[in-house]
């Protein structure tokens, strides 16, 4: 199982960037997907959630300004971000889960003021 995380990098305040998660080894239609995030010091946190049925969870502090999508023939998850904050500055991981968890490795956003 891969959950391979890209489109991390560094931004101005104000800027966007889209991540994307391609998933393989899994039966990604059945899985929900979400993109959660962890800055330097502190606990890991949801961000976005999306599942097999295409209901969708965002975290307050991103609403408005993030959007998350899946395209099952890819296999793939993305994260729209928009407005990036300095505050958004955090590595953002990839989870799967059905009835099984898997995390992906992480990408680096770091979004200056």
């Amino acid at each position: 199982v891969q959950l391979q995380a890209s489109g991390g990098g560094l931004v101005q305040a104000g800027g966007s960037l889209r991540l994307s998660c391609k998933a393989s080894g899994i039966n990604f239609v059945l899985n929900t997907m979400a993109w959660y995030r962890q800055a330097p010091g502190k606990q890991r946190e949801l961000v976005a959630r999306i599942t097999s049925g295409g209901n969708i969870n965002y975290a307050d502090f991103v609403k408005g300004r993030f959007t998350i999508s899946r395209d099952g023939a890819k296999n793939t998850v993305y994260l729209q971000m928009n407005s990036l904050k300095p505050e958004d500055t955090a590595v953002y991981y990839c989870h799967a889960v059905n009835f099984i968890t898997y995390w992906g490795q992480g990408t680096l956003v770091t979004v200056s003021s």
